[in-house]
């Protein structure tokens, strides 16, 4: 589940983000522009989504009862589908209707340069909460490239905020942008592009997010290698004569549930086939602790066929 690291993730990100909204809100208020608004809104969306993370982290770390035999691991995967839809319904859908509402009756800003200390204090502030969000997603992805690791990782929340945090970063080099624009060439309506900009580039974040936390709120396998290491595991025991298949499911990002079917000797007895699903059970368990649940099903080649 979402360990410590993970947690300090989240807190780190909501930390940021409460004060950027704050300051992003204050700005706008005396600035007048849209881009800040809309930049504000945004920090308030990620505020609001850390809060459910951190709740549903929670939640993921509840034991199994009769009601939910395997535990509450998903109801992580639950919440990060949750906050997806969030950024996309609420972070995207307000960022593009002030935007809209902004090309649709421009209005000039002032005091333009309170914008530009807070976008700057904002962006050292999403920069250390990136920093922590990455530091802990390096210390898991191994030797893979940050694309197939982001793509193949099961932890939701530091996904959630390594791509918020890219989405923040890029809103506000976007709203600089149209807060700079509208001032050079003395025409607000870039203001309201800034934030027509900002709005896609939130949806687009959303929409990754979405089916990210889609596949993982159904059920993904664990690492290939995690798999294979399994059943090399598995097939080492006395009287193992193969292993068909393993199978295995994430719950959380640090509970997975394996199911091995294996064929055995014919010549062990029934006794020994006994002993044996306990010793592969226990031997799993013992080296990848990440399996908190492992079964062994025994079966024959016919029945594998």
């Amino acid at each position: 589940m979402a360990g410590h690291g993970g947690t300090r993730v989240i807190i780190t990100a909501l930390a940021a983000n409460v004060g950027i909204a704050i300051a992003k809100f204050v700005a706008a208020g005396i600035t007048g522009s849209s881009a800040m608004i809309t930049e504000g809104v945004h920090s308030l969306v990620d505020s609001t989504n850390h809060v459910l993370l951190l709740y549903g982290s929670r939640r993921s770390h509840k034991g199994a009862d009769g009601l939910h035999p395997l535990g509450y691991g998903r109801e992580l995967y639950f919440w990060s589908f949750v906050v997806a839809v969030l950024v996309f319904a609420l972070g995207a859908g307000v960022s593009l209707y002030e935007g809209i509402l902004h090309l649709l009756h421009p209005e000039p800003s002032s005091e333009v340069g309170i914008a530009f200390i807070v976008l700057g204090v904002a962006a050292a502030l999403e920069s250390w909460s990136t920093w922590e969000a990455l530091r802990a997603f390096n210390a898991t992805r191994g030797d893979k490239s940050m694309i197939r690791a982001l793509k193949d990782t099961k932890d939701a929340p530091t996904l959630v905020v390594l791509l918020e945090n890219a989405g923040a970063l890029a809103g506000l080099l976007v709203a600089a942008l149209g807060i700079a624009l509208a001032q050079w060439t003395g025409n607000p309506i870039w203001d309201g592009v800034a934030s027509v900009m900002i709005g896609l580039i939130l949806a687009a974040i959303a929409i990754v997010l979405i089916v990210e936390a889609k596949g993982l709120l159904i059920g993904e396998s664990a690492d290939p290698a995690l798999v294979e290491a399994i059943r090399a595991c598995a097939a080492s025991h006395a009287g193992v004569r193969k292993v068909h298949e393993v199978l295995t499911v994430h719950q959380a990002p640090e509970m997975v549930v394996s199911v091995i079917s294996a064929d055995f000797e014919d010549s062990i007895t029934a006794r020994d086939v006994e002993q044996t699903v306990r010793d592969i059970e226990a031997a799993v368990a013992r080296q990848f602790p990440v399996v908190t649940r492992v079964y062994v099903r025994p079966m024959g080649e016919a029945a594998s066929g």
